[in-house]
């Protein structure tokens, strides 16, 4: 019985950080020798990051990039790695490195670019068009990266083929709602339709918008995981894989002998002979880790604080603040803040006007209170009467309207961006994406900010998160859950009085914006044509907003940003 140990190095690369990414595995390729691992697997692009954008036009970007897989190789004594890297060529290819002994030994170009959503890869990279297998004591073991998989015809199906017991693929896969389970369900249909066991490796972190979620896996031929590691968090995933239990059940199974007969091979298949014997392996292993897949809520609140985390600390900040209302939105984001960077790291500022009610600052003092941040309180009745006393001769015989409600709001957004210069903290901005669909949010007062943590997420899902944050340790206020949302930048001002109520705003928004249905279509689903007509409009209108909003982590499958580009100015109407 033949078994070949493999290890899963799910870690976190920083974009640009060519030195530390490779100084990261080095360190995971020395803790899987320990461990007599055969074959280590890091994913797509690890040594630059994922994705490095324009840094790829960049040639000392992509030298320096090579020199790292050789100093890598270096460390590969005994032991074979595979590694994500730009090869440069006569063009520059998404590649899979093959160091073994000190050794570049191989490599694997990418076949299918992903280009769209928030893959641009057509733009940087050449195609590959190679298949790739590594022969090791005549065991035959696949390459792929990422996109290659998710084809029905794809290399793997011509790698089964060729007699490959197994499958690596290394990944940069972002995260989405509900992606995890739908990757691993496409996972086991290939491992089952070509009877071979895959090993799945992704990234994981926070990436400007874009957070990964590792969920790394080995999945058997029958479809069942070997091995299945952590969400949101680095984790090196190792496990013995029976190569010759796997080859005596394709044997078994005639779908692969008939494919064979009619198979001739073509030159693009590659196959790169190891001088490598599978280790007899003295240290056992641990019980097999086959972790429970997360709650939907649990994914998408370890999302966001991943996400946060890793773009204040990537770029060298500490602390946050947040300006604190009483509402749900702001207490979110102060929670999800805490949790990702320690209550030290987090001030909450109270700016209450004459229109804030006592209850709003109670709740806003209960929530920093639980949380155990610092708060400071800074009245702006008085700076808001300066204004309208400055202004009142040219307001003079105009009634008051949306004009002094968002002077309020840019006047607290004038107070938090101080704060910011003054003590190098970033502003959070805390609009959900419904207030930012149809631009219920002040341009340059609560829009301002250096990161939206929810700027993705609707105001419905904000009360599902809050819920179950309150289900781990009971933080934000019961009230806030319980009262109607409020600007409170007027007497007895109520949102959905100026809105639809959430849940019916909320799927006609994700209807309009992510499944890219018409007004008409929309109608069908049974919503008032009136109601669908004036949130239309309002999203379509309020494009100019977003695009001067700051960025936030991306959750859904169209969010605002890369994965939405509507024209300013277009007078199509959907």
């Amino acid at each position: 019985m033949k078994k070949i140990r493999i290890a899963l190095a799910q870690i976190n690369p920083i974009v640009g950080d060519i030195e530390g990414n490779t100084e990261k595995i080095i360190n995971y390729i020395e803790k899987a020798h320990k461990k007599e691992v055969d074959i280590i697997a890091f994913p797509e692009l690890a040594i630059t990051g994922y994705p490095p954008e324009d840094l790829l036009l960049k040639d000392s970007f992509i030298n320096a990039n090579l020199e790292a897989l050789e100093k890598i190789a270096l460390n590969t004594k005994d032991i074979i790695a595979v590694i994500g890297f730009v090869d440069k060529q006569e063009d520059i290819y998404n590649a899979a490195g093959i160091v073994h002994n000190g050794k570049i030994v191989g490599t694997y170009h990418k076949n299918y670019l992903p280009n769209y959503g928030v893959f641009d890869e057509v733009r940087y990279f050449q195609r590959g068009n190679e298949i790739t297998l590594l022969n090791i004591e005549g065991y035959k073991v696949g390459l792929s990266i990422c996109e290659d998989i998710w084809y029905p015809e794809n290399p793997i199906n011509i790698q089964a083929i060729e007699g490959a017991e197994l499958i690596i693929n290394i990944n940069a896969s972002p995260y989405t709602v509900g992606k995890i389970n739908y990757r691993e369900e496409m996972l086991k249909v290939r491992a089952k339709d070509n009877l071979i066991s895959i090993a799945y490796v992704n990234m994981v972190g926070g990436q400007d918008e874009l957070v990964f979620d590792g969920s790394s896996c080995v999945i058997l031929p029958n479809g069942s995981f070997e091995v299945r590691g952590k969400s949101f968090e680095e984790d090196l995933l190792i496990c013995d894989i029976d190569l010759d239990s796997i080859f005596r059940n394709q044997l078994k199974d005639n779908r692969l002998r008939n494919l064979r007969a009619k198979y001739k091979r073509q030159e693009n298949v590659k196959e790169i002979f190891l001088d490598y014997k599978i280790k007899k392996h003295s240290i056992p292993l641990n019980e097999k880790i086959i972790l429970d897949p997360l709650s939907k809520a649990e994914e998408v609140y370890k999302a966001l604080v991943l996400g946060l985390r890793d773009y204040i600390t990537k770029n060298g900040f500490e602390k946050v603040v947040v300006g604190l209302s009483g509402g749900i939105d702001s207490s979110l984001v102060a929670t999800i803040a805490t949790d990702a960077l320690g209550k030290e790291n987090v001030k909450g500022v109270l700016m209450p006007s004459q229109f804030t009610s006592k209850e709003s600052i109670e709740d806003a003092l209960h929530l920093a209170e639980n949380l155990g941040i610092q708060t400071f309180t800074v009245k702006i009745e008085d700076i808001f009467n300066k204004y309208m006393d400055v202004l009142s001769p040219i307001f003079e015989g105009k009634e008051w309207d949306t004009t002094e409600e968002n002077l309020q709001a840019r006047i607290r957004g004038n107070i938090l961006m101080a704060l910011s210069n003054k003590f190098g903290w970033i502003v959070l901005a805390t609009g959900n994406k419904s207030e930012m669909s149809v631009g219920y949010a002040t341009l340059y007062g609560d829009m301002v900010g250096g990161f939206a943590v929810i700027k993705d997420v609707y105001k419905t899902k904000v009360y599902e998160l809050a819920v179950y944050r309150n289900s781990i340790s009971p933080v934000i206020p019961e009230r806030v859950l319980e009262k109607p949302p409020s600007a409170e930048l007027r007497p007895g001002q109520k949102d959905e009085d100026e809105l639809l109520p959430y849940h019916i705003l909320d799927e006609i928004l994700r209807l309009y914006i992510e499944e890219d249905l018409s007004v008409n279509e929309i109608v069908e689903y049974g919503f008032d044509e009136d109601s669908v007509r004036k949130v239309a409009k309002m999203v379509d209108r309020n494009e100019y907003k977003r695009r001067q909003a700051p960025i936030g982590i991306k959750i859904t499958e169209k969010a605002f940003g890369k994965d939405r580009r509507m024209p300013i100015t277009n007078k199509f109407k959907m």
